[in-house]
C-alpha cells in the first residue's frame, strides 16, 4: 500500500462521532450501532450476541475464519450510594481512574436521559496542607445540585446509574488524537478500516474474516471470551492500545520503551503464537511500516488472552497502539501510528492466502 494517508473525510467523521458518543461497560449498544452502520458497507453479514459483541463477517461460508479485533468499552462509574443531603458516592465500573475525578464534569445516564454533575472537591483553603486528603473511592463525590435524597431520585438517579465523563475529540498540532475511550474505540475504528480498505482495494479472501467489537473488556476481557467460543476462529489478530513509556514518571526499566509516533508495537508473549508473530513481522517489514517491540509478562492483559486459550487454543497476535495517559480524558495517539496499525493488519491478512498457512500456523517455532 502507498504511504500516503489512508484516512479520508468520511473516515475521520466517523472517528469524531464514535469517540464522542458514550459506551461505558455494559452500556455499549449505542456505539455498537454506529460502528456497524459505518461497516455495513463493506462486509456480508453481521452477528451479535446476548451482551452485545458485534461481528462484521466477510465469506461467512469459509472454511477457515480469522479474527482481527478490538474492543469497543469505555472505563465508567456506577451510582453506590446517595446521601440525605443528595451527594452521591460511587464505584468503579472498569479501571477508572480516581486520581484524575475531582473537579470533573460528568454525565449520568438515566432511564430520563443525561443528568449533568460534577466530581465535588474542598477549595485548596479548607484543607489540611500538612496531612492532604488524596483522591480515593470512599472520599469521591458527585453533586447534581440537589439538596436532598429525595430530589436526586426524582431526576431518575439510583443506585447502579452508569456515570461517564463528557469530553470530546480533538486535535493536537495536526497529528495528535486526544480523547476519553481512545482506548479502545480506536481499535474499533481500525478494525473498521481495515474491511474498507479490502473492499475499497477489491481484495478477495480466501478465509471468512470476522471484523469483531468486544464488550466488556475493561472487566476482564469477558466479550471476547464470549463471542470466541461463538465464531471458533483459526487465526486471531487483536489490536489495543499500549503505554508510551517516556512520559514524566513512567520506569522504562519496568515497562518497557514505547513512543507515539514510532509506529505499531508487536507484543512477545506466552499467548503470542511464534509463527503468527513472524509473520507479522515480516509484512511490516516488506511493507515499510515502523514497528517497535513490547515484552509482556505471562499475560498481554488485553482480549488476545481471551482469544489464545479457547476452542483448544488459536493462533493469536497483538498488534498495540501507543498511547499517553491511558484511563484519562485526554488519552492521546499519533495519526501516524492509527493508519500504520490500519495497514500492518491490512497487509498482514493478505498473507493469510491457503491451508498450509493455517497449518503453518500449528506449530509455534522460535
Amino acid at each position: 500500500m502507498s504511504a500516503k494517508s489512508i484516512l479520508n473525510d468520511n473516515s475521520l467523521e466517523f472517528l469524531e462521532k464514535y469517540l464522542n458518543n458514550a459506551s461505558p461497560t455494559g452500556y455499549e449498544s449505542g456505539g455498537q450501532q454506529l460502528w456497524m452502520d459505518y461497516l455495513k458497507p463493506y462486509v456480508d453479514t453481521f452477528i451479535t450476541d446476548t451482551y452485545g459483541t458485534a461481528v462484521g463477517i466477510i465469506n461467512p461460508e469459509a472454511k477457515y475464519k480469522v479474527v482481527i479485533e478490538g474492543h469497543a468499552d469505555e472505563i465508567s462509574w456506577y451510582v453506590n450510594y446517595i446521601t440525605d443531603d443528595g451527594l452521591i458516592y460511587v464505584i468503579r465500573n472498569g479501571g477508572s481512574d480516581h486520581q484524575i475525578a475531582p473537579s470533573k464534569r460528568v454525565n449520568i445516564h438515566t432511564k430520563n436521559g443525561i443528568v449533568k454533575g460534577i466530581f465535588g472537591w474542598p477549595a485548596i483553603h479548607t484543607r489540611n496542607r500538612d496531612k492532604e486528603e488524596h483522591p480515593k473511592i470512599d472520599n469521591l463525590f458527585i453533586d447534581i445540585g440537589c439538596d436532598k435524597k429525595e430530589d436526586v431520585e426524582k431526576m431518575g438517579v439510583h443506585v447502579g446509574c452508569v456515570i461517564t465523563y463528557p469530553d470530546e475529540f480533538m486535535v493536537l498540532n495536526g497529528d495528535k488524537f486526544v480523547c476519553r475511550a481512545i482506548d479502545n474505540r480506536m481499535g474499533g475504528f481500525i478494525i473498521a478500516e481495515v474491511a474498507r480498505l479490502l473492499h475499497e482495494n477489491k481484495k478477495e479472501i480466501p478465509f471468512g474474516l470476522y471484523i469483531t467489537n468486544s464488550v466488556q473488556e475493561e472487566v476482564g476481557l469477558r466479550g471476547a471470551e464470549m463471542i470466541t467460543n461463538t465464531i471458533k476462529p483459526n487465526v486471531a489478530i487483536v489490536t489495543d492500545v499500549c503505554h508510551d513509556t517516556t512520559t514524566p514518571m513512567i520506569n522504562k526499566k519496568i515497562e518497557g520503551e514505547t513512543r507515539i509516533g514510532k509506529g505499531p508495537v508487536i507484543t512477545y508473549a506466552p499467548a503470542v503464537q511464534n509463527n503468527l508473530r513472524e509473520m507479522i513481522i515480516t509484512a511490516a517489514e516488506d511493507n515499510k511500516i515502523p514497528f517497535q517491540r513490547l515484552a509482556s509478562s505471562r499475560v498481554t492483559g488485553t482480549d488476545t488472552d481471551a482469544f489464545a486459550y479457547s476452542n483448544g487454543g488459536v493462533a493469536s497476535a497483538l498488534i498495540s497502539l501507543p498511547l499517553r495517559y491511558m484511563h484519562t480524558t485526554v488519552e492521546m495517539v499519533h495519526r501516524e501510528d492509527v493508519e500504520n496499525v490500519i495497514r500492518l493488519i491490512y497487509e498482514s491478512l493478505l498473507r493469510i492466502d491457503n491451508e498450509p498457512t493455517f497449518s503453518y500456523f500449528k506449530m509455534s517455532g522460535l
